[in-house]
């Protein structure tokens, strides 16, 4: 691939784990000599974060949902090709891969990744349009990145047809130090969560507050956990549309943090995390948890068992939406702190050997020199059909 090379990304809002992913691929592209932009919306922590790790970014203003703001939105994306001249589009979650592949229609080398695909959000009829969506708009992606190669099956048993890679996510290990067990727990709850007894088992789960990541479910199991190791706190780290009927379901032994800078204090504070999610492609925060030494527990969605060490699936893996088996498995490992320690500390090297976001971006950096260098078919250049 020859530098200097323009990737242009475009963002979907709100969500903080792509925004995380985004941020630390950006940086490593950065740093190789490429010329990156990225199109989002104005005034948030991407725009910020991005712009640090030396990107250029541009306003794109969009919702999170399909709408009558579609035409304007892809306009938008079409402007920002105009004027950035990218060799290639990078398009991250369904709503940036609608607006974008409408707009730019295989006119440039086009990646989508999906980071979890659309239609399981969904049911019925949204569900068949959202499937339907992705098989046509396959015609006009040189690439799909999945992050698990679970995701990459749903794709293909949705009838997704497209030339796939597999890139699993990625933390920037420069910011997770050596495995510890105790300091930087006392320290971190000394600042996080004064009042609460330094003996306290604490279990965070960071991750927006929607129906997705679950913490319905986790609230519907925590009487059982609380019951069971008393004094026990949860803590839900964490902003989203599901926030104000949490927080009216919590019971005092739960605290919801609303946003936060850096979700690696609480990491560092808690003794177990937890992420009990009905749909994912490979989450970001468990990842970021282990890294951080700490054993994660689960739903076996998407990307779950590929993320977690060898050997842990059995202690940390549990079937989404069963609340039951949620308070088993976090009531075990909070009663077993000799366990815990250990699958923190293998949690804490598996990492660091296996996900490092270095490692994603080179990956990342292949696929644009692989689509760079095919030559174009026509198939991908056709228009819509008016």
């Amino acid at each position: 691939m020859r530098l200097p090379f323009t990737a242009l990304h475009v963002v979907q809002p709100g969500d903080g784990g792509v925004a995380r992913v985004v941020t630390d691929v950006v940086g490593a592209h950065v740093a190789q000599g490429m010329r990156v932009a990225v199109a989002c919306p104005p005034d948030t922590p991407l725009a910020a974060a991005v712009r640090a790790r030396g990107a250029e970014v541009h306003v794109w203003r969009a919702g999170r949902d399909p709408g009558p703001a579609v035409p304007a939105e892809s306009r938008r994306v079409a402007e920002l090709v105009d004027l950035v001249r990218p060799d290639l589009v990078h398009a991250h979650s369904a709503k940036a891969g609608l607006a974008t592949r409408i707009a730019v229609r295989g006119r440039v080398p086009t990646v989508y990744q999906p980071h979890a695909w659309s239609f399981e959000a969904v049911d019925g009829v949204t569900a068949a349009l959202a499937r339907r969506w992705e098989r046509w708009a396959a015609r006009w992606t040189d690439r799909v990145i999945c992050v698990s190669e679970a995701e990459r099956r749903r794709g293909e048993r949705a009838g997704v047809r497209a030339p796939w890679t597999v890139v699993h996510n990625g933390v920037d290990v420069s910011r997770f130090g050596p495995f510890t067990a105790g300091a930087d727990r006392a320290a971190a709850r000394a600042v996080l969560l004064p009042g609460v007894p330094a003996a306290a088992p604490v279990v965070v789960c960071v991750g927006r507050l929607c129906r997705q990541k679950g913490q319905d479910v986790l609230l519907r199991a925590w009487d059982e956990v609380a019951a069971r190791v008393p004094g026990a706190r949860l803590v839900l780290v964490g902003d989203g549309p599901s926030a104000d009927a949490l927080r009216a379901a919590a019971p005092p032994s739960v605290v919801l943090t609303g946003v936060v800078a850096d979700a690696l204090p609480w990491y560092r504070a808690a003794d177990l995390a937890v992420l009990p999610s009905r749909w994912e492609g490979m989450a970001l925060a468990p990842l970021e948890a282990m890294a951080s030494g700490r054993p994660v527990v689960l739903t076996d969605v998407d990307g779950a068992r590929e993320s977690l060490p060898p050997g842990h699936a059995a202690h940390c893996l549990v079937r989404p939406g069963d609340p039951a088996a949620l308070a088993a498995a976090l009531v075990r490992l909070l009663q077993r702190p000799i366990l815990r320690q250990a699958l923190g500390r293998q949690a804490h090297q598996h990492v660091l050997t296996r996900f490092d976001v270095r490692r994603a971006g080179a990956a990342i950096a292949d696929v644009y020199r692989e689509v760079t260098a095919a030559p174009r078919h026509r198939e991908l250049r056709e228009p819509i059909a008016q």
